[in-house]
C-alpha cells in the first residue's frame, strides 16, 4: 500500500471517529423526570428504590413524565421509543404506547429550549405547546 493511500485511510478513520464522537455529544439527553412546574416536582414524583415513580395524587399538582433510555412513562401510559430523529432543536419520536385499555403508536415532537426545558409541540397545530421542565435528580 502506498504511503498516500495509508495516509488517506488513516485520515478517513480519524474523520469518521471525530464525526461519531461529535454527533453523540450533540445528542440531547432526555433522561430524567419532566414536570409542568418545577416547584411541584416533589409532589408529582417520588423515589422508589433507584427508580423514579409518580406519587398517587400527582395529577392534582401538574403533569409530567419520566424518560429512562428508550422508555417514556406517564401516569396512564408506558411507551417505548421505536424511532428517534433530530432536526435542529426539535426531536421527533415514534413510540409504541400501552395504557390499561389499549396499545397504540404515538408520534411525539419535542422542541429543546435549553437543557432543562422542552416544549411538546404538535406539528400541524402551530402554537399548541405544553412546556415541561427537568426536575432536579435529588428529591
Amino acid at each position: 500500500m502506498s504511503r498516500q493511500r495509508r495516509l488517506l485511510a488513516a485520515s478517513t478513520c480519524c474523520l469518521a471517529a471525530l464525526i461519531a464522537f461529535y454527533t453523540s455529544a450533540l445528542a440531547f439527553d432526555l433522561n430524567g423526570m419532566w414536570a409542568s412546574d418545577t416547584g411541584r416536582c416533589d409532589k408529582i414524583f417520588a423515589g422508589k428504590g433507584k427508580q423514579a415513580a409518580f406519587r398517587e395524587d400527582a395529577d392534582m399538582f401538574g403533569s409530567g413524565f419520566i424518560v429512562d433510555a428508550d422508555r417514556i412513562r406517564g401516569r396512564t401510559a408506558n411507551c417505548k421509543i421505536i424511532k428517534r430523529r433530530t432536526e435542529g432543536s426539535t426531536i421527533h419520536m415514534m413510540s409504541s404506547c400501552a395504557t390499561d385499555i389499549m396499545l397504540s403508536n404515538v408520534e411525539l415532537s419535542l422542541k429543546v429550549i435549553n437543557e432543562n426545558q422542552i416544549d411538546r409541540i404538535f406539528p400541524g397545530f402551530e402554537g399548541s405547546t405544553f412546556t415541561y421542565f427537568r426536575c432536579p435528580s435529588s428529591r
